[in-house]
């Protein structure tokens, strides 16, 4: 959990006006390319590694199937659209050239047709690529994906590896080494102790919840958007376990509960989040409560969400309504 109360805006991505800009490499399938294929996400699937089975990127997986929070949560049972081979494509290769794409902003008087025209695209193509109708309408600043043909980029030569550098970044932001250091530290104990298993910790926190009189579909959801009832979890925003619990908001809910919470302790770490969440709960109305379990209550007060905060709060909004209906991830 990442409690955000310092206002700290996340990185912007900044678009250039009348430009196109290659946003995927040689080889991505677009979405309204034939040989796609339907993949079951199983227990302990993430994005990175099925776009790395099917050949692709996390990017491009989650464009196909408009995730949010740019696929940071997947279910076990979900079905997404991956990218396939056709048999036409496996018998005759591309070799001089293969397909990819530019981000093209929509400029005053563009049309379709004109700027199918202009990159010698097809119009259907390109209304295909951007999920259009061809009675719909386009607007100046529209960003438009446009399929391409772009020659494959000679191979640099092989360097020798690099030496990994520390992982200091966690959901856009970059945190000193002292706080990595110490996450680094925690995951090294949670790593060497016998845990609950996610069953376990689905159980814990809705008796927790019921004991603090908060909804437990609503810890649950936060608790699987976070960590997916994993105790083991810690980002390098030193957030630890199961429902992601900073030290601050640690010592926070100590100061309600009167005494100290270990947030390495299963029960301890789950009163926590669970403490935390009575009190936003009791604070706000739903959205604004669970978003000041992201971004922190005052922060969202003083800035309002932000689009990150947004994607986060919807997440969980739909973890809850599914769990409501009897939705088991772990099954």
């Amino acid at each position: 959990m990442l409690t955000r109360g310092d206002g700290t805006m996340r990185n912007v991505v900044r678009v250039l006006t009348g430009i196109a800009v290659p946003l995927l490499t040689a080889g991505v399938i677009t979405a309204g390319s034939p040989g796609f294929g339907a993949y079951k996400v199983k227990d302990g699937d993430t994005l990175s590694r099925i776009a790395n089975r099917y050949g692709t990127t996390v990017k491009n997986l989650v464009v196909l199937n408009s995730l949010p929070g740019s696929g940071n949560v997947i279910y076990a049972g979900e079905v997404l659209k991956v990218p396939g081979r056709t048999s036409a494509a496996t018998k005759h290769p591309a070799r001089n050239s293969q397909l990819g794409r530019v981000t093209y902003l929509v400029q005053p008087g563009d049309t379709v047709s004109k700027i199918a025209k202009r990159y010698k695209v097809s119009q259907a193509s390109l209304l295909a690529a951007n999920g259009l109708r061809a009675s719909d309408h386009i607007y100046a600043g529209k960003p438009l994906q446009v399929p391409v043909k772009v020659r494959p980029r000679a191979k640099p030569p092989a360097k020798p590896p690099a030496k990994p550098k520390k992982n200091n970044s966690f959901a856009g932001r970059t945190y000193p080494d002292h706080v990595v250091a110490k996450a680094d530290r925690n995951r090294a104990i949670l790593k060497s102790r016998k845990l609950p298993t996610r069953a376990q910790m689905r159980t814990l926190i809705v008796n927790t919840s019921k004991r603090y009189g908060v909804d437990p579909e609503l810890a649950l959801a936060i608790s699987w958007q976070e960590s997916g009832w994993k105790q083991r979890v810690v980002s390098p925003a030193n957030a630890v376990g199961a429902m992601q619990v900073i030290p601050s908001t640690g010592q926070f809910s100590s100061s309600i509960v009167g005494r100290d919470l270990d947030l390495l302790r299963p029960q301890d770490n789950v009163t926590a989040g669970v403490v935390l969440l009575d009190r936003l709960t009791g604070a706000a109305r739903l959205d604004i409560a669970i978003a000041g379990y992201y971004q922190g209550l005052g922060g969202v007060r003083r800035n309002g969400m932000y689009p990150d905060t947004k994607l986060y709060v919807k997440n969980v909004l739909r973890i809850k309504a599914q769990l409501e209906r009897g939705w088991d991830p772990l099954r």
